[in-house]
């Protein structure tokens, strides 16, 4: 006979009820939501507390979220992102990705899919994310792929390859180690793979085709984006130019440069090519030309001086007002360089000017005339100091360029936290080699440190990798977890569910099991759907005469279909600001993957084991 639950049990559920229902309204902020639900259980806690407890002790519950090495490990992973997108780390690989995407775009996400998958089969689904998001929200910033598109679908393939190996997550360890201690045979690194590759051939098209649909846009094209800069590109000695015909080099330039004079014959280094594009395609057509887009001697300035002062070199536009004394001059007439240190990368004419007489110099250089935008480049400090002085507005969008000098320690830094946690450092005792791996909590927050030490992350720029709402969420969704499991719901939950399957047959058995450590996975946590629902499935085995394997992959897979909110797991929380998501967005898009891979799973869990 089942007892009633407690009255702290029931106060749980109804809490939690009430905040995804709050969620998934969207009618209020999810950091109110999350802020009063912390609040209502520690007051709760504190005038009624737990049995055995103290009123301080809700204190803890509630609040204990904040401290939590899980938020802990999330924020370490934002940094050691954020170092990767300032030092450009990643620009080789996002160049490679984005390739294809410009072929197109489905094909583009398709292959991304692709990657994340198999990538999280082996390597923990953390690092995975956390590599590929830098490279996804740099793809979303070029116009190819709106970030809210992309990033939810890549997140589910990444969980959905870490359930195909014992050695995907920490939770698949865990289900493993406590099935082994009630008696069972250890799973073998591949033994339930197959289940999951046919299972990922129903999802990936989901995630591919439909999920990307049921997702708002959130690309915005800034005017900054649509902007077309004219400049002068300089042909230095070690430029690919420099001694070939422009043709030849045509075919390695990024998509909207265009050149408005065409050289006759060899090019020679210092010569200067008229040539138009966006900010993004002027960047690259540098780079792969060699060429620079102002005098070099500026340039070099301009990088002394940023190691020097250890400020970041900007990129900003300013838009030409019609008190300056720049109106009318070229940018070789007007002394900007040496006056103010700074470099003028191009010159933006709106469509209203287009057209006005006399806009080129003797010598072909455009002058400037009120309302045109400037690009330009060089430390905060001179670059406020040339806008006030010559009549200039700021516009917003100042845009950070890459620390290219500290990408490749960026990297590395970024690999060594991945490798630690996944394969651990190199250690041999009396026994051999024995590598001891690190939680992903202590070589995450290893590497946060390390990226601040060598300065790839600057600590006044730490709030621009980290995330209010994300960080407040994690505290509240710690919070219910652990209230939902000291209160005793989720055990009353488990021995409601175990007196209710007697009679039904074996593919429902799978099914209930898999959608209830879902659920409870997707509002508590990972670890507490393992603990929970693996000796449920184990004694409901032995209660049935069923085999023991099928029930305990059942609370294997349903630990990780973590798609429905997004405090189920840490990269839905990583993914939630980049890609501009609501609470609402998970429920929309992860329920409908939820229902797919509890009937595919459990289909595929009968027939493999011949129930």
């Amino acid at each position: 006979m089942l007892e009633a639950p407690s009255y702290h049990a029931i106060a749980a559920m109804a809490v939690t009820i009430t905040m995804f229902i709050a969620f998934a309204r969207g009618r209020y902020p999810e950091e109110i939501i999350s802020l009063i639900t912390i609040a209502v259980i520690g007051v709760g806690l504190y005038f009624a507390p737990l049995a055995g407890g103290k009123p301080t002790d809700g204190l803890a519950i509630a609040f204990g979220g904040f401290g939590h090495q899980a938020l802990i490990t999330i924020c370490a992973l934002m940094i050691m992102g954020r170092g990767l997108v300032v030092t450009g780390a990643l620009e080789p690989f996002a160049r490679l990705l984005e390739s294809v995407f410009r072929i197109n775009g489905q094909l583009g996400l398709l292959v991304a899919l692709l990657i994340a998958f198999t990538l999280s089969m082996f390597v923990n689904d953390t690092p995975v994310m956390v590599l590929l998001l830098p490279i996804l929200v740099a793809i979303a910033g070029k116009g190819l792929m709106a970030s809210s598109k992309s990033l939810m679908p890549i997140n589910a393939a990444v969980l959905i390859g870490g359930m195909g190996t014992t050695i995907g997550t920490s939770t698949n360890i865990l289900v493993a180690s406590i099935a082994a201690d009630l008696g069972m045979d250890e799973f073998g690194v591949f033994e339930f793979t197959p289940i999951v590759l046919v299972a990922a051939m129903f999802a990936l098209p989901y995630l591919w085709l439909v999920m990307p649909r049921l997702l708002r846009d959130n690309s915005v094209i800034p005017d900054n984006i649509r902007r077309i800069f004219q400049t002068r590109l300089r042909v230095g000695a070690s430029s690919i130019l420099a001694g070939a015909d422009l043709v030849s080099v045509r075919g390695k330039l990024p998509e909207g440069i265009t050149f408005h004079d065409t050289p006759v014959g060899p090019l020679t280094p210092e010569q200067r090519l008229h040539i138009s594009g966006t900010h993004e395609a002027l960047e690259e057509a540098a780079r792969v030309l060699k060429g620079e887009l102002a005098p070099s001697w500026v340039l070099d300035r301009i990088r002394r001086v940023s190691k020097a002062q250890g400020e970041d070199v900007v990129a900003v536009e300013m838009t030409v007002t019609a008190d300056s004394r720049l109106i009318t001059r070229t940018l070789a007439s007007s002394g900007i360089a040496d006056l103010y240190g700074v470099a003028v990368l191009g010159i933006h004419r709106p469509e209203r000017l287009l057209g006005e007489r006399d806009i080129y110099s003797e010598a072909g250089d455009l002058r400037i005339l009120e309302g045109d935008v400037l690009l330009v480049m060089g430390i905060d400090d001179d670059l406020q100091t040339f806008a006030r002085n010559d009549g200039l507005l700021r516009l917003e969008g100042a845009r950070e360029l890459p620390r290219r000098s500290k990408a490749v320690l960026a990297g590395a830094i970024m690999l060594g936290a991945i490798a630690t946690a996944s394969l651990g450092l190199p250690w041999f005792d009396a026994g051999g080699y024995a590598p001891i791996k690190l939680p992903i909590a202590i070589s995450a927050l290893a590497g946060a440190i390390a990226m601040f030490i060598t300065g790839c992350v600057k600590f006044d720029r730490v709030g621009r990798a980290l995330s209010a709402k994300v960080i407040v969420l994690i505290a509240a969704s710690l919070a219910i977890g652990r209230v939902i499991d000291e209160s005793g719901a989720a055990e009353w939950l488990g021995q409601a569910l175990s007196l209710g399957l007697a009679y039904l047959p074996p593919a429902l058995v799978l099914s209930a099991i898999m959608l209830f450590v879902t659920i409870i996975t997707n509002f508590a946590s990972n670890a507490s759907a393992a603990t929970i629902g693996t000796p449920i499935a184990f004694s409901i085995a032995t209660q049935l005469g069923l085999p023991p394997e099928p029930l305990v992959l059942a609370v294997l897979f349903g630990c990780n279909l973590c798609y429905a909110t997004p405090i189920a797991y840490q990269t839905n929380m990583l993914i939630m600001s980049e890609g501009g998501y609501e609470f609402a967005d998970y429920v929309r898009a992860g329920v409908p993957l939820v229902a797919l891979m509890v009937t595919v799973l459990s289909i595929l869990l009968v027939l493999w084991y011949g129930l």
